[in-house]
């Protein structure tokens, strides 16, 4: 299927791995033009043809604009994709969560997608045509304790997105947010992921605190970021041109809910 997403212009935030990286490579491979944001960045990054990389701190204040910034340059913004987060578990419990620790969460789960989406707006509306499309979570509406500052986070984000879908969706700019369920990622699987993070809480070996995750999914596996990729790329391009407003979650049946 020809996505006919040629020739655009995409700004991806926290491209440097992961499902970040994911869809950049995916992005390219349709010939989007892509303005990749991440404070470091990785030689798999690097070596994508095409890819512009802007070093900057998401999680500043200024950061997000300066990205959108960058990518305005090239004299268009066709989409932007919201991926940068982070999640630290909260193994001492809520009562151990600092109001540092809260404002971090919040900040980089929740404003630096606040911050993009507001500098890449006006490119859009004037140009009556835009996709956003930003990656949240299944803990925006499955609480966990361990979890409690980041599922908070990635719920007012959601909210966010739908809230936003409903006034510029009339300026030809869709909103749509994506909610994966665990990935294949450091996130998860790093030797600092949550996994390990758990694992080492609780002296149990890594590889069984994910076994144990991945067991509670009808598929009895972690997403990859590829199948992410293709989701996020999918809803940027006008083939889901009456799509606005909706999160799509990825989870492989973790959520038992309707």
């Amino acid at each position: 299927m020809d996505l006919e997403l040629r020739d655009k212009v995409a700004v991806v935030t926290g491209a440097s791995r992961g499902i970040g990286l994911a869809v950049t490579r995916a992005l390219v491979e349709e010939g989007v033009r892509v303005i990749a944001g991440s404070r470091t960045s990785t030689r798999e990054l690097e070596e994508l043809p095409g890819v512009r990389v802007v070093r900057v701190d998401l999680s500043a204040e200024t950061g997000p604009a300066d990205l959108v910034t960058a990518a305005l340059e090239h004299g268009s913004l066709d989409i932007l994709v919201n991926n940068v987060g982070a999640v630290t578990p909260r193994l001492g419990g809520f009562l151990e969560v600092t109001d540092d620790q809260w404002t971090r969460s919040l900040t980089l789960n929740l404003m630096a997608a606040v911050r993009a989406t507001r500098a890449a707006l006006p490119a859009m509306i004037e140009a009556g045509r835009g996709a956003i499309v930003t990656v949240s979570s299944v803990n925006a509406f499955l609480p966990d304790p361990l979890v409690i500052d980041y599922g908070v986070a990635k719920a007012a984000l959601t909210n966010f997105s739908k809230a936003l879908s409903k006034e510029v969706g009339a300026h030809g700019i869709r909103v749509n947010t994506v909610s994966p369920g665990p990935v294949t990622t450091d996130l998860w699987l790093g030797d600092q992921g949550m996994a390990a993070t758990v694992g080492a809480a609780k002296d149990a070996d890594p590889a069984e605190v994910a076994e144990g995750v991945a067991t509670q999914s009808e598929t009895g596996r972690f997403t990859h970021p590829q199948e992410v990729a293709d989701l996020v790329v999918f809803l940027a391009s006008d083939r889901a041109g009456n799509v606005t407003g909706a999160d799509h979650v990825i989870d492989g049946g973790l959520t038992k809910t309707v």
